[in-house]
């Protein structure tokens, strides 16, 4: 049995790692002042980032053709892959997921399970390797989808952004309007909501210092919950160098855990803004034969 492991590209995955486990990453489209790029392809975060605060407007992201996913889907059954597990972003914050299932009758020459990350960025990143791990050791798929199942349970994640706007515009913040006043003066922290999966305004904060620790405590909070251990990542949208002075920070408050250091690229950068950052974790499990 044949399992190929499919994402799409805001996974934002090291490319050794894709190249490595055989993963297909399909681009998400990004549309900037009319001109549509795909995540990754033709168009880099930086390259991204630098446009946009050339742009006179807001950015949007667009999902990839049904036909293309028909045909991509089919290519890998023509390569001998009797499953092909997709794996994406979550149904919450883009229509990606529930369009892939309305096209799995669609194709006939190989099983199409579509999965809800419940996530996105490196988090779902995560999930990803931990199934293509699995699917090239020759695991079956109910092995995969229980561990994917287990590993999704443990996510958990805090932003910190520095403007709505392009949240609510797009309709993905579910309690925006208690958060929308005084937005010069505070810096919000959002999360995934538990039940809904959806992200919420999780709390206002008057200063991006205070943000930074109210996080740090809501990180040591979960981690007294916690019974396994944790690999925890700090995310920037295009500021590097802030996500590297808090992993050192955070690696020193908490020595026990595995920090790195990923990205918003452009998709998920487009809705988080230019500066947000983020500590996203979930169990460390990599995959062990």
């Amino acid at each position: 049995m044949k399992i190929a492991v499919v994402t799409d590209s805001t996974a934002y995955l090291p490319q050794q790692l894709i190249d490595q486990y055989h993963i297909t990453v399909v681009p998400i489209p990004v549309v900037l002042d009319g001109q549509t790029y795909n995540e990754g392809v033709d168009i880099s975060s930086a390259d991204f980032y630098a446009k946009l605060n050339q742009s006179e407007h807001f950015p949007s992201t667009a999902q990839p053709a049904i036909g293309q996913m028909v045909e991509l889907y089919e290519n890998l059954g023509d390569q001998g892959f009797d499953i092909v597990l997709s794996i994406h972003l979550a149904s919450t914050i883009s229509g990606f997921f529930e369009n892939l299932k309305n096209i799995v009758p669609l194709v006939k020459n190989t099983r199409v399970i579509p999965y809800d990350s419940q996530i996105t960025v490196i988090l779902m990143g995560q999930m990803v390797l931990l199934a293509a791990q699995m699917a090239q050791a020759g695991k079956t798929i109910d092995e995969i989808l229980a561990r994917l199942d287990a590993l999704r349970a443990t996510t958990d994640e805090y932003f910190i952004v520095n403007d709505l706007q392009n949240l609510v515009k797009g309709g993905r913040l579910s309690n925006a309007s208690a958060f929308l006043g005084g937005m010069l003066r505070i810096k919000p922290i959002l999360t995934f909501d538990d039940d809904s999966n959806k992200i919420v305004a999780f709390e206002k904060i008057r200063s991006l210092k205070k943000a930074y620790l109210r996080v740090e405590d809501l990180f040591a909070e979960a981690l007294r919950k916690t019974d396994y251990p944790i690999h925890a990542f700090v995310i920037a949208a295009n500021d590097e160098p802030a996500a590297i002075e808090w992993e050192a920070h955070l690696k020193e408050r908490f020595p026990a855990v595995k920090f790195d250091v990923s990205y918003f690229g452009p998709v998920i950068g487009t809705h988080l803004g230019e500066k947000a950052i983020a500590i996203g974790w979930l169990k460390d499990e990599q995959f062990k034969a």
